[in-house]
């Protein structure tokens, strides 16, 4: 698997950070211990996705972390980041691999096990099930249960991650679903002190999905 054995994700919110805070958090969270990093920005031009997506690949490339680009195909080739992750209402994961080739890494957000087993059928190499639980962040949410996320991840046969609201202190409640990892935002995002947030947290995931 080409993310096999990378348990904690990151989805990044800017929230109200200066440039550099915002970058000097995901470098924290890097050398914490994230696995992926998945740049999502709804608000930005073109040109300043670019600009965050570059300063944020050299951090990722910097700690050997794959960066993952949030629904735009072409900021992810400007950059030549890992892949990309597509929610429902983005292209399609066929269309997008066709676009990207065969070694990119293409993710893919699913909330029933029919999207799940589609996006497997059209070339996903992992899928983010959730939410799991309400969120603060400004996407759009529903939520999923772990009977469902248990249901999913036995379905498919590519790596599962839970996302929506979840944190070091609620992370053992995906544990019966046998999920693959974990991704969060809030969680380092908001963290006081990400540094530390992310080192927990990677323990606790690694102890959920082992």
């Amino acid at each position: 698997m080409k993310i096999s054995k990378r348990p904690l994700y990151l989805v990044t919110d800017a929230l109200n950070y200066s440039e550099e805070a915002f970058l000097n958090r995901i470098d924290a969270a890097c050398q914490g211990g994230v696995d992926l990093v998945q740049l999502r920005e709804k608000e930005l031009t073109s040109l300043q996705y670019f600009q965050r997506a570059y300063a944020v690949k050299q951090i990722t490339d910097k700690y050997h972390v794959p960066l993952l680009i949030d629904d735009r195909l072409d900021i992810a080739q400007a950059v030549k980041a890992a892949g990309v992750h597509l929610g429902q209402k983005d292209l399609p994961v066929d269309v997008a691999r066709q676009i990207l080739g065969p070694d990119a890494i293409i993710g893919a957000t699913t909330k029933t096990l029919n999207q799940a087993q589609l996006a497997v059928e059209q070339g996903a190499d992992y899928l983010g099930v959730g939410a799991i639980f309400p969120t603060t962040t400004h996407v759009e949410t529903v939520r999923t249960s772990v009977d469902t996320l248990k249901a999913i991840k036995q379905a498919v046969d590519i790596p599962v991650y839970a996302i929506g609201g979840l944190n070091a202190e609620n992370v053992e409640t995906v544990k019966p679903a046998g999920v693959d990892g974990v991704a969060v935002v809030s969680a380092i995002m908001k963290a006081a002190d990400p540094l530390k947030a992310t080192e927990e947290l990677h323990r606790k995931v690694i102890e959920v999905t082992n």
